[in-house]
């Protein structure tokens, strides 16, 4: 395993982060055990999660994931681990949650406490806000049309001051953005250090071949502003597996059970995937590893985040760590990428 720290920390991660969304759905609590085990075994010490996990959110199972970590995070040395989960912004769908979503003094105090307990911990290495409270650009929105009526107050100032005082009383060690834009982490940043609070550390955003859309201008950002990427969704919901290729839908495969995650699944992104699927063969590695190597390797990028329903999966995304692209290659990628720049934002 190869290792970064979160910038402006000395948290030590691994540069490829365990994604948990499955455990409590498409993953038992056994499995979910198995998954984090062998992870920790390959030299994982970085485990992400969120309160309205598991996925596709639903109240049933609204939880399920932090709890799941919390059955077997008991038994390990916390010290040696690095936990990240997020508290859940306002959404209509999700009100079973909490009344009061979004992310008031109340509304973190009552996620944050709900999170400690599930996952049976003292403190959260980093606290991330899953997505503004704003109407902005995020979940697959590409053009942003603003809304003379939005009813949103401008309150940057007062969620950074309560998060600087978690980090004050130990609950919290940092804490980061999640689906956010330039304009949003600049506010941040700014407002962090106009009223001398705690920094913001993280950017958790969607980053893969198929969606490069990071690189517009949150990449500047995170290189002048020592901001790292946390990477999630990396094979594109498991379209850049290629096992989608063909109009193929494998059986338990995540768009099968849940066809409304279909943020990557068009035309243009089949075509692209086809695209690297033949440059992998060239390259005798297969495309999951092509992709998952080349996020790996960029320099904003402080690790990737990846999921897996099965200890197979896992193994090869892992072992992506091992995999070092050429500059030869990366020219070739960026040729298949401008055939059909972004086609999965």
């Amino acid at each position: 395993m190869k290792y970064t720290t979160i910038l402006n920390t000395d948290i030590k991660v691994s540069k490829i982060c365990l994604g948990t969304m499955t455990f409590g759905q498409q993953n038992t609590e056994s499995e979910a055990h198995q998954q984090l085990n062998y992870a920790v075994d390959k030299g994982i010490n970085f485990i992400d999660t969120a309160e309205m996990y598991s996925v596709p959110g639903r109240e049933e199972t609204q939880g399920s994931t932090e709890k799941y970590i919390g059955t077997w995070l008991q038994h390990q040395k916390r010290e040696n681990l690095v936990v990240a989960t997020k508290i859940t912004g306002p959404s209509p769908g999700l009100s079973y949650i909490r009344n009061n979503m979004g992310f008031s003094n109340e509304a973190i105090d009552d996620a944050l406490e709900k999170s400690l307990k599930r996952l049976k911990t003292d403190y959260i290495d980093v606290y991330q806000l899953h997505w503004p409270e704003r109407n902005s650009n995020f979940f697959g929105n590409r053009n942003y049309k603003h809304s003379f009526d939005e009813k949103w107050e401008d309150n940057f100032k007062e969620i950074i001051e309560k998060l600087d005082s978690l980090v004050i009383e130990g609950k919290i060690r940092n804490y980061g953005v999640s689906n956010e834009t330039p304009w949003g982490l600049v506010r941040h940043l700014t407002e962090s250090t106009n009223n001398k609070f705690t920094r913001c550390k993280t950017i958790q955003n969607p980053y893969s071949l198929l969606n490069r859309t990071y690189e517009i201008g949150l990449a500047e950002i995170s290189m002048r502003e020592k901001v790292g990427l946390l990477a999630y969704s990396p094979l594109a919901f498991g379209m850049l597996s290629g096992k989608y290729l063909d109009g193929k839908m494998p059986k338990g495969s995540r768009l099968k059970l849940f066809p409304v995650f279909s943020r990557y699944n068009s035309d243009e992104s089949r075509f692209l995937t086809q695209k690297y699927t033949d440059l992998a063969k060239e390259l005798n590695i297969s495309v999951a590893e092509l992709s998952l190597a080349f996020v790996n390797q960029q320099p904003f990028v402080t690790s990737t985040i990846i999921g897996a329903t099965n200890l197979e999966q896992l193994s090869e995304n892992i072992g992506s760590i091992d995999i070092e692209l050429s500059e030869e290659i990366l020219q070739k990628i960026d040729t298949i990428h401008e055939l059909q720049p972004n086609p999965a934002p």
